[in-house]
């Protein structure tokens, strides 16, 4: 079954351009100056981003992506051996690379240990190294990196998402299965997280993981809104604790708030709840994220297209 999608630089779908980036103003220009080799913009934002670890790791994440930024972040590695930003920002294009089918896993993986020998308390090399392993590596070795990332930054935004989508994977046979590791790890990590954290939409991302899974294998119609899936027991309460924290909380400052209300507003449309949709689709605006709109192996665009004019034609 496909994974999904990386997160990097924009991209075609369904002839719209898919932006990680999503409405970091300051991170679209960054991203531009490095593609002309201008590495010193990125040493700026970084700086003034500080230990902010889920808004370095998705700026870090989105820089990665470009081809041509390994060999920038090299060329800036070569000037400045000591920078932990360089090195950082080298592995996730490394990491990039071979998600994208280039590149050598070895060498990027020795990046990503080196960037975090440099910055031992930077959560973003082991965010990298993690992406990797979600792909390629073994149960047990994504597991430990999963720990490393989550003793620097328990709430890790990124991290748990790529966790829940590698645990929806195992036992795949099981059907939908309420008692799935997924379900458990969700909603423990959403238990573990402080009241205004978006991690409390984690057990509705499981929820919607294990959908993908489970549509891949024809075992869920691969029409999400024909799938029981969607309104279930387990669906309703997801779904409706994950929506009333949106009402109380709406963290809009978070820097991957898009992707959440991309699950939000999916999983609002494939309960039939146009209205409330709608809400999350004004939110949204021009942010749609691939996930989880391709699931299982859809045209995201034209999906979300299609549930944004339902939703708003609706209400």
């Amino acid at each position: 079954m496909p994974p999904p999608p990386p997160l990097g630089r924009p991209r075609k779908r369904g002839g719209r351009a898919f932006d990680p980036a999503l409405d970091d103003a300051e991170l679209v220009d960054v991203r531009a100056q490095l593609a002309q080799g201008r590495w010193t913009r990125v040493r700026s934002l970084l700086g003034a981003t500080g230990d902010d670890w889920d808004r370095r790791g998705h700026r870090l994440t989105v820089l990665g992506e470009p081809a041509t930024s390994a060999a920038w972040a090299r060329e800036w590695l070569l000037a400045e051996p000591d920078s932990a930003d360089a090195a950082a920002l080298y592995a996730c294009a490394l990491v990039s690379r071979c998600l994208n089918g280039k590149g050598d896993k070895d060498h990027a993986r020795d990046a990503c240990l080196e960037a975090g020998r440099l910055a031992p308390a930077d959560p973003t090399p082991w965010l990298a190294l993690l992406a990797l392993s979600r792909r390629h590596g073994s149960d047990n070795e994504t597991e430990q990196i999963f720990a490393e990332v989550c003793s620097r930054h328990p709430d890790h935004h990124h991290a748990h998402h790529l966790m829940a989508a590698r645990l929806a994977e195992r036992r795949p046979g099981d059907g939908p299965d309420p008692m799935h590791e997924v379900y458990a790890f969700a909603a423990a990590g959403a238990a573990r997280a402080p009241a205004d954290s978006p991690l409390a939409l984690l057990p509705l991302v499981a929820h919607a993981e294990r959908y993908r899974v489970l549509a891949a294998q024809g075992a869920a119609p691969r029409d999400p809104v024909a799938s029981e899936h969607w309104t279930g027991r387990r669906a309703r309460q997801v779904i409706k604790s994950a929506f009333d924290w949106w009402l109380e909380w709406e963290r809009e400052d978070h820097p991957r708030a898009g992707v959440d209300l991309n699950f939000l507003a999916h999983a609002k449309h494939c309960e039939g709840r146009p209205a409330e949709a709608a809400a999350l689709f004004h939110r949204i605006g021009r942010h749609f994220t691939p996930a989880p709109w391709s699931y299982p192996d859809r045209d995201p665009y034209r999906a979300f297209q299609a549930a944004r004019s339902a939703a708003l034609g609706t209400a």
